[in-house]
């Protein structure tokens, strides 16, 4: 069954330039689709044209009757006195409503026994309970906890948030709504590891469908099954995850550029011999009726397009010599803000060619202990020391300039000291070509102004490079320019990222910041991975041996006298189960915020609850 049908869709916001020039697809029920292509393709205009907030110039998008469709893009607006518990409640508008309605026919039924009432009632009810009613509030607690939003947070204001902030509570809205079709745009933007992680696992049980925008190419290879890549306004197709999409993309480039050139050297094959007839048919009409043949059959003949192919950095950053075994030096660093430990008693020693992955939660003091190796905050205990020969250079997560008024040109004369048609060619190298360099740097994106500062990096003798989230509100094609680069440098990198993809590729060694201490692993992402598995397991409860089977045996119970003896031995042990499930109940609010024990609790509820359904049964057959 087609969940979304989209059909030769048209749209341009400049006369004569179409973003979208008759694209179509269609995604299947129970499907997970990426939507790819470079900023500015067309990917978010096509999300808000299938969610009706657009209107397409031409064409049409048909979605399945009854299918409710979220999209993660578009933050509502909400009264100004909303919280964010208030927006993540609003999931759950219709299910409070009908327990108001069930609330109020409770009342009525006091005194009124009508069949009406009680069909009205067991309806609402037989509802309240599929649609999760039971079990609100722990729905609520898991997603936010999942998605790292703390009770504080919970409790702020939703318009004092920030973007990314509120585009996170959006996004667990969505999912406690239990939306049909889900639309996420770039929805990984805003999230550390752990959340990622969350959200990969509960769109693997997912049961509705998934259309995705993503430059995260670990989340699409967990996520995805399907391809579509936005392209000179037209859908392109191809199954499988981004790995498969990248190998099969590459395949067809080769396949058209190997056709591309057989029919070019058969095509000047051809011209050669039209030619040559044509100086030997002077006057001779059957010759130059061959060479006029031979011509219309070179027409015929170069149909293929050549394929186009991004250009890669032309460039690589100038090194500074390194000598001596230490890059850098921290004994005993502590920091804290406002009583909470961000870590303490940190030791360690980097040397020259490392390249260290810096990792941990949103909050967990990534950016601060940056900060502090930079010189630009102090440790409240400790020392940090940079080595005698190290030249350190940074690129912070929101780049800024001091004069945004600038041209392209004048800020990298201005900064680097190089003539004007140098400057040109060094942007032209980072893909700011023709008119671009006289672009005002104030209107670049965020991601140009990352491959500006980059540009201007690149072109000083360093030795120490750290990175603070390199990759974010970067395309695909973009973070692959930053990564050909840094496959070119030798010096120390040291970098915050939550690109899995980009730290498994760099990452020799990875700091991680968790529970106000700073653990120090070498090796690899994979080999981190593999480690916190096995320390994971290390650290759960061991499981009771089984009881030998004669032990575990129970002895039969002695029979009852009569029926009445079962069913109230039955109404006691009912009684106790709802007792049980009361308490569990209880539990899950004090432990909202407990992920894990939340997940606990809501098994031990489960098999309770298969238990007392059998004493059900085991009662009606008696009673």
């Amino acid at each position: 069954m087609v969940d979304i049908s989209i059909v030769n869709i048209k749209k341009a916001f400049e006369q004569g330039k179409d973003i979208l020039d008759g694209v179509s697809f269609d995604v299947y029920e129970g499907e997970r689709v990426g939507l790819l292509g470079k900023n500015g393709a067309g990917k978010t205009t096509l999300f808000r044209i299938i969610a009706g907030e657009l209107e397409p110039d031409e064409g049409y998008v048909s979605v399945a009757k009854g299918k409710k469709l979220g999209l993660i893009s578009q933050i509502p607006v909400y009264p100004g006195h909303f919280t964010a518990e208030d927006v993540l409640k609003t999931a759950h508008a219709r299910l409070v409503a009908i327990k108001k309605r069930m609330e109020e026919l409770e009342a009525r039924m006091a005194g009124d026994f009508s069949r009406a009432l009680m069909d009205e009632y067991d309806r609402l009810t037989a509802e309240f309970e599929r649609g999760g009613g039971y079990d609100m509030d722990y729905t609520l607690n898991a997603v936010a906890n999942g998605l790292g939003i703390p009770m504080e947070q919970r409790r702020q204001l939703f318009s004092t948030l920030s973007g990314g902030e509120k585009t996170r509570v959006n996004l667990a809205r969505l999912i406690i709504e239990n939306t049909d079709i889900l639309l996420l745009d770039e929805p990984t933007n805003h999230l550390d590891i752990r959340a990622t992680e969350w959200l990969e696992e509960y769109l693997g049980k997912f049961k509705g469908t998934v259309l995705v925008i993503s430059h995260d190419r670990y989340f699409l290879d967990s996520v995805v099954r399907r391809t579509v890549e936005l392209e000179n306004g037209k859908a392109v197709l191809y199954n499988g995850s981004y790995s498969d999409y990248a190998r099969e993309k590459e395949r067809r480039y080769q396949e058209q550029l190997a056709r591309y050139e057989r029919e070019q050297a058969e095509a000047k094959r051809l011209q050669e011999a039209a030619d040559r007839l044509h100086q030997w048919g002077t006057g001779n009409k059957r010759l130059m009726q061959k060479a006029f043949a031979i011509e219309k059959r070179i027409e015929r003949l170069a149909q293929t397009e050549r394929p186009h192919r991004e250009r890669a950095i032309a460039a690589r950053f100038g090194e500074k010599e390194f000598r001596g075994d230490e890059v850098l030096v921290l004994k005993n660093v502590s920091k804290s803000y406002g009583g909470r430990t961000l870590f303490s008693g940190f030791d360690a020693l980097v040397t020259g060619g490392e390249r260290i992955a810096l990792i941990g939660d949103n909050g967990s003091g990534k950016t601060t202990l940056i900060r502090m190796i930079l010189g630009k905050e102090r440790p409240d205990t400790g020392t940090i020391r940079l080595g005698p020969s190290v030249k350190a250079a940074y690129l912070p997560q929101v780049v800024t300039f001091a004069n945004e008024n600038r041209t392209l040109v004048d800020t990298l004369v201005y900064e680097t000291g190089c003539s004007p048609q140098t400057a040109r060619n060094r942007l032209g190298a980072f893909k700011f070509t023709g008119e671009d360099v006289f672009k005002l740097v104030r209107d670049l994106s965020g991601g140009e102004k990352s491959r500006l500062r980059l540009c201007i990096l690149m072109q000083e003798d360093i030795n120490l490079l750290i990175l603070d989230e390199p990759t974010n509100h970067l395309d695909i094609a973009s973070r692959e320019w930053i990564e050909q680069a840094l496959e070119e440098y030798g010096g120390t990198l040291l970098f915050v990222s939550h690109d899995r993809y980009f730290i498994s590729r760099f990452a020799t060694r990875i700091w991680e910041i968790e529970n106000g201490r700073i653990a120090d692993f070498s090796g690899g992402y994979e080999a981190y991975r593999a480690r916190k598995a096995a320390m994971a397991a290390a650290a759960a409860p061991k499981q009771k041996p089984a009881a030998k089977e004669e032990g575990a045996r129970k002895k039969p119970a002695r029979g009852p006298s009569s029926v009445e003896k079962q069913l109230r031995r039955l109404e006691r042990e009912i009684a106790a189960l709802e007792e049980k499930l009361s308490e569990i109940e209880a539990q899950k609010l004090e432990y909202a915020t407990d992920y894990v024990r939340l997940m606990e609790l809501d098994e031990e509820a489960a098999a309770i609850s298969k238990e007392l359904d059998a004493k059900y049964e085991e009662w009606g057959a008696l009673a």
